[in-house]
């Protein structure tokens, strides 16, 4: 199940309110100069995205090791951990709302004539420069990664998280013009995407308090 959540959330990174009505943008950037090279914006997409997997892949070793560490607390972490999934789940569908949580802190990189290495790195700038929304999903895996306390498992659930919002990545550069009526019709119901998302956050961590 913890694998199907991370996979979901990945997803839900990429249609969330600060990454979906960017995605054009980010696809200009894969681009570079040759708009009407479908290949290289696909190689440069898949650099993007294995840029930020290593991120990712690195914290879920500190995660998992932090996880083993405090392992005779594990009753009490997995509380912890728990119940803080489902306080950002609230905050994400706004019951409440926590100040720190909504900022926005975005780092700006250097983004043009990308190749595969630049890609890399541009990815790598990415998954350091969060908005409140993907910070939040990733939050959540990072935290069930720390509860599971098994390494390789900690490495595959947020692969998985990758894979659910790099492929999505990968596949709008392919489809950025069939895809354009279906990122319209999410923008005009991102209430109700929103809603869904953080109902897969609190699941998440009610999933953790009781696993």
């Amino acid at each position: 199940m913890e694998y199907l959540f991370t996979f979901i959330e990945g997803f839900a990174s990429f249609i969330s309110p600060c990454i979906l009505p960017m995605i054009p943008i980010y696809i200009s950037y894969f681009a570079g100069k040759d708009d009407n090279n479908s290949s290289k914006k696909i190689v440069n997409a898949v650099g993007f995205v294995i840029g930020f997997t290593i991120v990712f892949i690195l914290l879920s070793i500190f995660a998992s090791t932090f996880g083993k560490f405090v392992g005779e607390y594990s009753k009490y972490i997995k509380i912890l951990f728990g119940t803080l999934v489902i306080i950002l789940g609230l905050n994400y569908i706004g019951i409440f709302k926590i100040k720190f949580l909504n900022r926005t802190n975005q780092v700006k990189a250097n983004a043009k004539d990308l190749n595969f290495i630049k890609s890399i790195l541009f990815g790598i700038m990415f998954s350091i420069s969060w908005t409140p929304c993907i910070g939040t999903f990733l939050s959540s895996a990072l935290m069930l990664v720390a509860n599971e306390k098994n390494l390789l498992k900690g490495i595959v659930l947020i692969l998985l998280y990758s894979i659910g919002l790099g492929i999505s990545f990968v596949i709008s550069v392919v489809l950025i013009d069939k895809l354009k009526s279906a990122f319209n019709f999410i923008k005009k119901n991102y209430h109700v995407v929103i809603k869904i998302s953080g109902v897969v956050l609190i699941l998440m961590g009610i999933y953790i308090l009781f696993s």
